[in-house]
């Protein structure tokens, strides 16, 4: 049976008992979240306890405070005051200080690799933490990226040469703004190769382009070529790179049938960026809590740094705000304060992990349902999963009421509809749903915060997916384990953890990985002569690829033996020290 009434209370929060615009009912066999991102005050009729139960929802707010509020409060007291509740002052939030790094910035820790691949020092052992610690983790994870310059090592988010650079990138889209008929502005992010016609026939015709190429490591071929490209061609293309490591940290690998170096393009930027032809934007937010994961505070970075320098742009070609020093930092500060703010949840934010991470313990299903701008933000979680942890593509899934994909494959079934109709028919009480909606009465306030409520939601979404995985054994210390090897960066990713994990030679821990990848115990001559291309389209159909190859290293068996292993026990960790015990 399915409760019909349109809300339910739980615990004071204002729940939909029905799909939002629609007359669609919650399914009441699944443990379901709500997400909401409500104004507080707002007095409904009481609900028997009885009829609460139906349906299983979290409130997701904090005990301290007397009145209701949402898991990111969208009201004036909650993001956009100037005031901080005392949650604010925990010494993890406060900590923007050298002290938060955790020692990531020190040169002798893990010389050989840039700031975005290193492991977190705060999250060395995040693997066997509790729900309730994975969330103080991460938190102190994203405090990092509001980190103050110390002047030593790194440039940081808040540093002045990146708040100029911002600056400078926003007056560059302000003119565009002003004058949209010739020109354009392009933001191109990681992808596969042969996409260079897109680009040209995207920008046929124009005469000023402004081109933000994105790479949180500074690695991505896809990326370098095409600012090559821009700087190829510097009368139209005015070239932008985004990322999250020291220059002298991009990749130094040629890229394939080429001699050119993500390196190599980054040094002609820094030279072309002294005449203002060329810009660069990679302060160092540190390392991700799970060592890699880009996705976390490389998207979390990237969304801020963009957003900043287009809101600022618009509000000074159409709202007569000039683009100043202060105004840039000033937005820049309001996403520290919703980091903060989204944080001071961590109460809710333990029950949602909890619960998805005790579904994907059981076999069940993570489902992602979401309305309007939020709708995107679990669509990107849920898509990174399955390369991030290896999760198989339905154990995180996700619905949108605003697509209609049916004709291009089963893997773009996203609607609501779809989600009635494959979805809810098989839900059980092992499955975890999370509703990710908003309601306002105020159109105003619904435009000026609603850039934050995603960051907030954004930095709640990587919480759940991540911290469930850990709790799920995806996780070895703070590594990725059962990472796929199925581009170029995750096989060298792969490569390089094997070596870090197991001390063996690169060679050795290399062809460990070939041997996981074509399932045998002796390579051959084809596969030894193959590129890395070829492997890693090999590795698309393999699963637990890495954490076969590290049981083999360490205890010396055959592929047959270490997936038993693994068969038997599937935390990795415990797996690989019950092999050596």
């Amino acid at each position: 049976m399915h409760d019909k009434r349109t809300v339910v209370l739980s615990r004071g929060a204002r729940v939909p008992r029905h799909f939002p615009d629609t007359c669609c009912p919650l399914p009441s066999r699944a443990a379901a979240t709500a997400v909401s991102l409500s104004r507080p005050g707002r007095v409904e009729p009481s609900e028997p306890a009885a009829a609460r139960r139906r349906l299983r929802f979290f409130l997701v707010r904090s005990r301290r405070h007397h009145r209701h509020q949402a898991l990111v409060s969208s009201s004036s007291s909650g993001i956009s005051s100037g005031s901080s509740p005392a949650a604010l002052h925990h010494p993890v939030l406060r900590a923007r200080s050298s002290r938060a790094t955790g020692g990531y910035d020190s040169p002798d820790y893990e010389p050989s690799l840039p700031v975005s691949e290193k492991s977190n020092p705060l999250t060395r052992d995040i693997d066997r933490a509790s729900a309730n610690c994975i969330v103080q983790m991460l938190q102190a994870c994203d405090a990092q990226m509001f980190q103050e310059e110390t002047g030593a090592t790194y440039q940081r988010l808040l540093s002045e040469q990146v708040v100029e650079t911002l600056m400078e990138v926003a007056q560059r889209v302000e003119l565009i703004l002003k004058d949209p008929q010739d020109s354009l502005v392009v933001l191109s992010g990681c992808g596969t190769s042969g996409r260079m016609a897109f680009l040209i026939t995207v920008c046929e015709g124009k005469k000023r382009v402004l081109f933000i190429g994105i790479s949180c490591g500074l690695s991505a071929p896809f990326v370098a070529g095409q600012l090559d490209f821009c700087l190829r061609h510097s009368d139209v293309y005015t070239p932008v790179l985004v990322g999250f490591n020291p220059a002298h940290q991009a990749r130094d690998e040629p890229m394939p049938g080429s001699t050119l170096t993500f390196r190599s393009m980054v040094q002609r930027m820094q030279a072309l960026a002294k005449s203002h032809k060329a810009f660069l934007l990679n302060p160092a937010v540190g390392p991700e809590a799970i060592s890699g994961s880009s996705r976390m505070k490389g998207g979390s970075a990237t969304k801020i740094l963009l957003e900043v320098v287009l809101s600022a742009a618009h509000a000074a070609a159409f709202a007569n705000a000039p683009i100043t020093y202060k105004g840039v930092l000033q937005r820049m500060k309001a996403y520290e304060q919703t980091l903060d703010i989204t944080y001071a949840q961590s109460e809710g934010m333990t029950a949602l992990l909890e619960a998805a991470g005790q579904s994907l313990r059981r076999g069940g299903r993570v489902c992602y349902l979401g309305w309007g701008s939020l709708a995107v933000l679990g669509l990107v979680d849920a898509s990174e999963c399955d390369p991030t942890f290896g999760a198989g593509e339905r154990s995180v899934m996700y619905a949108d009421n605003t697509v209609q994909n049916h004709t291009q494959g089963p893997g773009f079934c996203i609607a609501h509809e779809d989600f009635l109709r494959l979805v809810l028919p098989s839900l059980t009480d092992k499955d975890f749903v999370l509703l990710l909606y908003t309601h306002s009465d105020d159109v105003s306030e619904v435009v000026k915060l609603a850039r934050r409520w995603e960051l907030s939601t954004k930095l709640v979404l990587n919480a759940v997916s991540t911290g469930a995985h850990v709790l799920k054994g995806k996780i070895y210390h703070n590594h990725m384990i059962d990472v796929q090897a199925t581009n170029s960066k995750l096989y060298c990713r792969a490569t390089r953890l094997l070596q870090k994990l197991s001390g063996c030679p690169q060679s050795q821990c290399e062809e460990a990985l070939l041997k996981a990848i074509y399932q045998v115990d002796k390579l051959t001559v084809d596969i030894t002569s193959s590129d890395i291309n070829t492997h890693t389209r090999a590795a698309r159909n393999r699963t637990k690829v890495v954490p076969l190859a590290l049981v083999c290293l360490l205890t010396g068996c055959s592929l047959v033996e270490a997936r038993s292993y693994l068969e038997q026990q599937p935390i990795v960790r415990d797996a690989v020290e019950a092999c050596l015990s």
